[in-house]
Parts: C-alpha cells; sequence; structure tokens
C-alpha cells in the first residue's frame, strides 16, 4: 500500500470520528453564543467559545478539510476581537455569530457526504466572511473575489515574510518511512534559510539509543513569500506525527501570546518560548548560564522571565502568557489524567447490540429459575437466584450507560426561541427547569421533534405581542418554561407558557364546524382541550411559516403514545397553558408487577404499583357516574375489571385482589384474580394485530414461554373513569392472551 493510500485509508476510517465530535463542539458553540447573550461580557464564556472555534478548525485542517478551516478562521479573529475587549457583543454581532455556526454545520455535513455535492452556497459564505472582516476592523475584501477564491483563509503577503519555524519529529516518523532532512530541503526551496539550530535535548544516551526511533527537534528561520498554508503544508504528511509552530519573529507580542496559548502543554518556560519563536535556543541558554552564576554569586537566582526581558528584549506580554500556559498545564495536568481515562466514546449501535442481548439473558435467566423451583433442589435454586442477582445488577448498570440528562435537548430550544419569537415581533424568555434529570438516550432522540413543535406552538398561539401584553397588564415579556422531573418510575416534561391559553369557546366552535362532534353538544372541559390533537385541526385565521394548516397536534401525540407516553393539556384563559408528557425512563427493561386473570397474564410497571387489596367479586360497587369503585380507607378508588375490559371467559374466582396503580396525581384500581409476584420484564413491541389494543404498551416472554401484556397505566387510568357500561363483552376462547380484545375491537 502507498503512502498516500494509507493516509486516504486513515481519514476514512477517522472521518466519521471527527464528524461527530465537529458537531457537538458546534452545537457548544451554539449554546455558549445564547449564554453569552445573557453575560456579553463573561470571559470564561467568551473563552470557552475560541477553545470550540479553534478545536474545530484545527480538528477540520487534518483532514484537509480548507474550506472549514479557512471560514472557521475568520469567526476565530472576531472571537479573538471580544476576548480582548476591544469589541463588544451586540445584538447584531450575536445574530452574525449563530449565522457563522449555522455556516460551518452546513461544511461539516458536507465533508460527510461529499460524493452528494450538496449545493454549496459560496456567495453566502463570502458575504458572511467580508461582514466578520467588517465586524472585527480588518479591511473589507470584493465578495466576488472571496468567492472565487473559495473564501481565501489569508490574502497572500506581498513581500517576503521572516518566517520562525520549530518543528519536534515523533518517534516513529522514521518507522512511517519520512525523511526529516528531505522536509527541511523542499521548505528550503520556498525561500531562504539562513540558520538551522538543533535541539538535542531529548534525544537519551547512546546505550539506550533506538536506531528507528526520531528523536529530531530543529527550529530555523526562512525568508519567503510563502503563505503561513504553504510553510504548514510542506508538513502534511508528518503532520499527525510532530509539534509544529510557524511564526513571524517581528510579530506582535499579542500574536505570540496567542501562539503560546494554542501550543500543546509543556512543562519548562524556555521551551514554550522556543516552540513559539520568541527566543532562540542559544538565548536560552545564555539566559540559565546567567541565572546559573547569579545563584552562585549572591546565593538567590533571579527569575528566568526578566533575564530574558533584559537580555533578548523579549515582551512581558510574551513572558506572561508562558508563565500563564505554564500553570494552567501544571494546575490541569493531574486532572486531565484522571479525565482522559474516565471516558470512552462508543457507537450507539454497539451498546443498543448489548441491550438486546441482554434482554434475550433476563429471559433466559427466568426460564431457569423457573425450572430450577420445579426441581425443588436447594442448591440449584440458591444458584439461579444469585445468577438472577447479576443479571439484574449487569441490567441496571448496561441501561444506565444509555442514561443522558434531557437538559443537552432542552438547551437546543434556546436559539429555536429566540429566532422565532423575533420572526414573531415578540419578548420571550426561555427558563429550563430540571435539565439533569436523565431518561434514556433513544427516548431523548424521538422526544425531540414533537418537543420542538410544542414550543414553536406555545411561541406562536400561546404567548401574545408585547403590546396585546401590556393591554392585559402582564409584563411585555413573556414567560415560556421547559420542565422535566421524575414521577411514579416516569418522566414528567411540561412545557408552560404565561400567554393567552386555549380559547375553549373557539375550539368548541372549530370542532362543530369539522364535525368532530356533534353541533349543539358540550363535553366536558377536559374533552375540549383534547380537541386540538384530532387530526387536522388548527384554530389559527391564517396559515403561517408556524402553524395554520391543521398539521402536527396529532402527529405528536401519536409519536408520544408510540414511545408508551402520555400526552396531557391544561388551560387557563387569560393565564397560559401547560402540557404535560409522561414518558417511560426506558425502552428496553423494567421491573414488572406479574398479575393474571384466568389463564392470561399481565404486567404492570413495578414503578406505578402503590399497594394491593383483597376484595370479593360483590363488593364492587356504582358510583354516581357508572364507574366501579371500592372503598379504600374511606376513599372512593375507580375499578377497572380486566376480565369485564377485555372479554375474558373464565370463571371468576371466590376471591380477587385489586393492584392499587398511581398515575400521576391519580390513583385507581385494577381488578385481577392472582399475584404471580415482581418481575424482570423486558419489552418487546406489540405486533401489528394489537397495535389498537387500549390500555396496553407492549408485550413480555415469560420464562415458560407464555406471553404477557404490559400495562400503559395512562390510557388505562382513562378506562377506569369511563362508566363500567361502556365495556362491551365479547366472548372469546380461553387460554391464550392472543384472543383478547378492548371494546368490540377484533383482534
Amino acid at each position: 500500500m502507498t503512502t498516500a493510500d494509507s493516509d486516504n485509508s486513515f481519514i476514512a476510517e477517522a472521518l466519521p470520528a471527527f464528524i461527530s465530535e465537529a458537531r457537538e463542539q458546534i452545537e457548544m458553540l451554539e449554546q455558549l453564543l445564547l449564554q453569552l447573550e445573557d453575560a456579553p461580557g463573561d470571559r470564561e464564556l467568551l473563552d470557552a467559545l475560541f477553545r470550540c472555534a479553534h478545536t474545530v478548525k484545527g480538528s477540520a485542517g487534518i483532514f484537509g478539510l480548507d474550506k472549514v478551516v479557512a471560514f472557521t478562521h475568520h469567526v476565530e479573529t472576531l472571537l479573538d476581537r471580544l476576548r480582548e475587549g476591544t469589541l463588544c457583543l451586540t445584538p447584531d454581532l450575536s445574530s452574525l455569530l449563530l449565522q457563522c455556526n449555522d455556516q460551518i454545520r452546513v461544511l461539516v455535513d458536507a465533508a460527510q457526504h461529499p460524493q452528494d455535492e450538496l449545493a454549496d452556497d459560496v456567495q453566502a459564505r463570502a458575504a458572511l466572511v467580508e461582514r466578520l472582516r467588517v465586524a472585527s476592523g480588518c479591511p473589507a475584501v470584493e465578495t466576488s473575489k472571496a468567492a472565487a477564491a473559495g473564501v481565501a483563509l489569508v490574502a497572500a503577503p506581498a513581500s517576503p515574510h521572516h518566517w520562525h519555524v520549530s518543528v519536534q519529529f515523533g518517534a516513529d516518523t522514521f518507522r512511517n518511512g519520512m525523511d526529516p532532512l528531505a522536509i527541511v530541503h523542499y521548505v528550503g526551496g520556498m525561500g531562504d534559510i539562513p540558520r538551522v539550530t538543533c535541539d538535542v535535548a531529548d534525544v537519551p544516551a547512546l546505550d539506550a539509543l533506538d536506531p528507528e526511533s526520531c528523536h529530531l527537534a530543529l527550529a530555523f528561520r526562512l525568508d519567503t513569500t510563502a503563505t503561513r498554508a504553504d510553510i504548514e503544508s510542506a508538513f502534511s504528511f508528518v503532520r499527525d506525527d510532530c509539534v509544529l509552530h510557524v511564526v513571524e519573529p517581528d510579530a506582535s507580542p499579542q500574536t505570540i501570546a496567542e501562539l503560546i496559548e494554542s501550543m500543546p502543554d509543556n512543562p519548562r518556560l524556555g521551551d514554550i518560548l522556543i516552540a513559539a519563536g520568541a527566543i532562540s535556543r542559544m538565548q536560552l541558554q545564555q539566559a540559565l548560564a546567567r541565572q546559573s552564576a547569579a545563584a552562585l554569586t549572591s546565593g538567590k537566582a533571579p527569575l528566568l522571565g526578566e533575564i530574558l526581558q533584559a537580555d533578548s528584549a523579549l515582551s512581558p506580554q510574551v513572558v506572561e502568557a508562558a508563565l500563564q500556559k505554564q500553570q494552567k498545564q501544571r494546575a490541569t495536568t493531574v486532572t486531565t489524567t484522571v479525565d482522559d481515562t474516565r471516558f470512552i466514546r462508543v457507537p450507539a449501535d454497539r451498546l443498543d447490540d448489548v441491550i438486546n442481548l441482554l434482554g434475550e439473558l433476563v429471559i433466559a435467566g427466568a426460564g431457569a429459575s423457573l425450572l430450577a423451583r420445579q426441581s425443588r433442589q436447594g442448591s440449584l435454586i440458591e444458584a439461579n437466584a444469585e445468577i438472577s442477582r447479576l443479571i439484574e445488577e449487569i441490567r441496571n448498570g448496561t441501561l444506565q450507560m444509555r442514561m443522558v440528562p434531557i437538559g443537552e435537548t432542552f438547551s437546543r430550544f434556546r436559539r429555536v426561541v429566540r429566532d422565532t419569537a423575533a420572526e414573531l415581533g415578540k419578548d420571550v424568555a426561555l427558563t429550563i427547569v430540571g435539565g439533569d434529570t436523565e431518561l434514556d438516550k433513544s427516548v431523548v432522540e424521538r422526544i425531540a421533534d414533537p418537543l420542538m413543535h410544542l414550543v414553536r406552538n406555545a411561541l406562536d398561539h400561546g404567548l401574545e405581542l408585547p403590546e396585546q401584553r401590556a393591554a392585559a397588564g402582564k409584563a411585555a415579556q413573556g414567560k415560556l418554561t421547559l420542565s422535566a422531573c421524575h414521577e411514579s418510575g416516569s418522566i414528567l416534561i411540561r412545557i408552560i407558557d404565561d400567554g393567552r391559553g386555549i380559547q375553549r369557546e373557539k375550539v368548541l366552535q372549530r370542532a362543530w364546524d369539522r364535525g368532530l362532534i356533534e353541533r349543539g353538544v358540550t363535553p366536558p372541559e377536559d374533552e375540549i382541550l383534547k380537541l386540538i390533537f384530532e387530526p387536522g385541526f388548527s384554530t389559527a385565521e391564517t396559515v403561517t411559516n408556524l402553524s395554520g394548516r391543521g398539521v402536527g397536534m396529532d402527529v405528536v401525540r401519536r409519536n408520544i403514545e408510540a414511545l408508551r407516553g402520555s400526552v396531557n393539556v391544561y388551560s387557563d384563559v387569560g393565564e397560559g397553558s401547560r402540557i404535560e408528557i409522561r414518558l417511560p425512563l426506558t425502552l428496553a427493561i423494567i421491573d414488572g408487577f406479574l398479575v393474571g386473570v384466568g389463564t392470561s397474564k399481565f404486567i404492570f410497571p413495578l414503578d406505578a404499583v402503590v399497594e394491593v387489596i383483597e376484595s370479593r367479586s360483590t363488593t364492587t360497587a356504582l358510583d354516581a357516574s357508572g364507574r366501579s369503585v371500592v372503598d379504600l380507607r374511606g376513599r372512593v378508588l375507580p375499578v377497572v375489571s380486566l376480565r369485564t375490559l377485555y372479554a375474558l371467559d373464565s370463571p371468576e374466582p371466590e376471591r380477587s385482589s385489586v393492584v392499587v396503580i398511581q398515575c400521576g396525581a391519580r390513583r385507581y384500581g385494577v381488578m385481577v384474580d392472582v399475584l404471580l409476584g415482581q418481575y424482570q420484564t423486558v419489552i418487546k413491541p406489540l405486533g401489528r394485530m394489537f397495535r389498537s389494543l387500549r390500555g396496553m404498551s407492549g408485550s413480555s416472554i415469560l420464562g415458560n414461554g407464555e406471553v404477557a401484556l404490559i400495562f400503559d397505566v395512562a390510557s388505562l387510568n382513562q378506562l377506569a373513569e369511563r362508566p363500567s357500561t361502556a365495556f362491551a363483552r365479547v366472548p372469546r376462547h380461553t387460554g391464550s392472551n392472543t384472543h383478547l380484545s378492548a371494546e368490540g375491537q377484533t383482534a
């Protein structure tokens, strides 16, 4: 394989990792910019912004993504002006940087699919570059010329520059077939190299020297008209295996200080200054000799930085930058070492494979435990109990690896709220509560789109214009809150606004007009609000970019229910609305409570089970609304009978049990025949035939091979609130779960 083929193979393998990391940096850039709007002068935020942009640019350079490097360079320049304090962040500058961040995202995405020839709007990018240059105080260039050059990184110098080049080749340079001397000769062809200095400080003793390892470190001056990019390109084949710095000796102290900040960590002050081209190796040796002589004479050695400032006319700013770099490296060495060993990047599909195998292991373990109990051998039962305990620990640890904070998803909406509110002419403040609440990564990914629609809907329909809010006696700035918390073994997400609320009369009139309900019939308040989730329903008077075509809210509900979740809406006219989404923490494995009705088996999520009470089959009564209820310590508890609900043909037992279920703030009971105890439940999706089955969210395979259906406690709660006469009893065969039906729906 040739060197070129090897390089291409490396790039092809490493590029996906770069794309993933670059997207993370781009996302962080956006969030930092939005945070900076609230604290324009925060130096830590500014430094973090600059580091993100610099990381993207540096990584892109390794892969030869010149467009990303060139464009990000101009963004860096503007961010540097903000860090220096020569510019202050304004709303216009913030908008410009957000647009530039979007452009970087486009360029990175294009790097992933170069064969697709994605539309590359060079003119738009060149216009952004010109705006960046003007904002940074740099002379503007003609847009057409910049576009023709693909948005050049820097203009070519008109006269020779005196560059200082320092390079430390890696130990594997020779093994990779590279010749450092040939590279230096090639660089010499660009101009004139008056002197070369070789640093032998890292060369080991002769008896420890490996002839195949390279310990070469060179520093030289280069007089040339070539650009920095031309010089750096000469080292492209060894760029990943060397430490390279290119700087002008007559560069400003600020430029050298910036270079020092971007350099790799180095524990020695002199080496930092040499690598930055601020001093030569000879100047350092002379300064060290003077420092040693002074220590012998007076017993007290002067600081190296002070000697260099006096003898080499070194700028105090450069010395201070080198000292800060040295101190920062010392302070973070231990932390970095620990942090680097605590994290590892694993592809999500590999983790999904582990989860799937773990699910099969849980099922197999349940089967083994069942056989052990049937054998009645104490030692075998004990061994299986220990295996089950270990499987449970493995399950909990593996599922924990897929848990991520929902705050990362919430943070994405800062940009959405900012841009959408500006488009609508509204002033909106976004508040995030409970961002550290964790749930399964697969749930987070699939809830992002429904949340996006609900947030945009609140901005468009819910919150009023500033003048409308003022007329209603409200603050001109509207409030939108995204919150998350754990509740009863699930996660509860709320989208709250203090807007106009939902106009029930308007919703009811539109429902009559569309034939969703019979004209003149007025459902209960909560049922009216649920009409907004009907397909094609909209109360918007005009079609806009955000709403008005009657699509979206029904898709939101369908997507949430596909996650075994539920969505409810609450509203007070003139005060605002609250939409609550309840989701399971994971879609893979849960702790369940197994029950039986006749020959059928069902599973409740264990976190939702409050208690179990014994009840005779004749003790249930009907309340005024026709619901089946039982008395629970003086409280009326709605009860749903699974035998009645699903038309199960099996004789009723003399005694039955009522499982008390907690759903949000409400409780209800489910009447069952037998309690079978706690059970580790591997969730399997329902087949197409059973997807319309009310009250169910999935299925599971028991250890003996039987199938048990898993309850959706939220939808089952709605069934418990209905009159018992609403459940049609449809005869079915006994002995198989596949014969279940709900409310007359044939299975």
